[in-house]
């Protein structure tokens, strides 16, 4: 995929397009001064790569999956940010390193229940085979916005994930394959159990990876698999959304071109 420069000019709701005669999704994109008009009812989602992404909203900052670049994250920047939580999927170094966050937050890393000031958060065990061990999956909301992240999902949906984490509103899904994370076609499997509004995929192979030795396939394997018109690229970095802007109905994509 050619990399475009698709940061906008003008503010306001942009980058419709039609999914089932519905709006895919409406982002807000910066100003010219480049400012965001960030409010109580928005969610601020910041992409960090790989599957690290900074959620701030109710005057919270939740940070998932920090990575330490190295092999398939190598080209990337450390995601140093600060954030109330850290919300981790494992202890791999691509998803559970917690070195390159600044300060001291609170960190959820195991399954549980958790109550985290006002916000209930949810990390679903979701296990991916003996040379990995245990994922979790992490379900919380935040500005109106039923949030979930699969972080290294490997395994197909099973009943108790089901249960726990189908029909949220926003799914960050990995997509790219290799030994540890879902290959396109059980990424999408993975998205039409769950039924979310709006899908984010992570763990593709980038430009950045291109020097290292890095199994994942690059997004357009995924992409290819839905109808074209399911599918935006996001219009900035970071991004807010809010729940009103969300598609009514069918599933629509949207993607960070690295």
């Amino acid at each position: 995929m050619k990399r475009r420069q698709l940061l906008q000019a003008s503010a306001g709701l942009l980058g419709s397009l039609a999914v089932g005669g519905q709006r895919a999704v409406a982002q807000t994109a910066p100003s010219p001064g480049g400012s965001l008009e960030f409010t109580p009812q928005s969610l601020q989602l910041t992409w960090l790569h790989h599957s690290c992404v900074l959620f701030e909203g109710e005057g919270k900052r939740f940070l998932v999956n920090p990575f330490r670049p190295a092999g398939c994250t190598a080209g990337y920047p450390a995601p140093s940010v600060n954030a109330d939580l850290v919300l981790l999927s494992s202890r791999l170094l691509d998803e559970g390193a917690l070195d390159v966050v600044p300060g001291n937050p609170r960190v959820l890393f195991q399954p549980g229940d958790y109550f985290i000031d006002g916000i209930r958060v949810q990390g679903v065990r979701m296990p991916r085979g003996p040379r990995f061990g245990l994922n979790v999956g992490w379900r919380w909301r935040m500005a109106g916005i039923d949030i979930v992240h699969l972080g290294g999902a490997a395994l197909p949906i099973g009943r108790e994930q089901s249960i726990l984490l189908s029909r949220p509103d926003l799914l960050l899904v990995p997509v790219g394959g290799g030994p540890k994370n879902y290959d396109p076609a059980g990424a999408k499997a993975a998205v039409e159990a769950l039924q979310p509004k709006l899908v984010i995929p992570t763990m593709y192979r980038t430009a950045a990876a291109e020097e290292s030795q890095c199994e994942l396939q690059p997004l357009e394997e995924f992409l290819r698999l839905f109808p074209a018109a399911a599918a935006q690229p996001a219009l900035s970095n970071p991004l807010l959304l809010s729940a009103q802007a969300l598609p009514s109905q069918g599933i629509a994509i949207l993607f960070f071109e690295e």
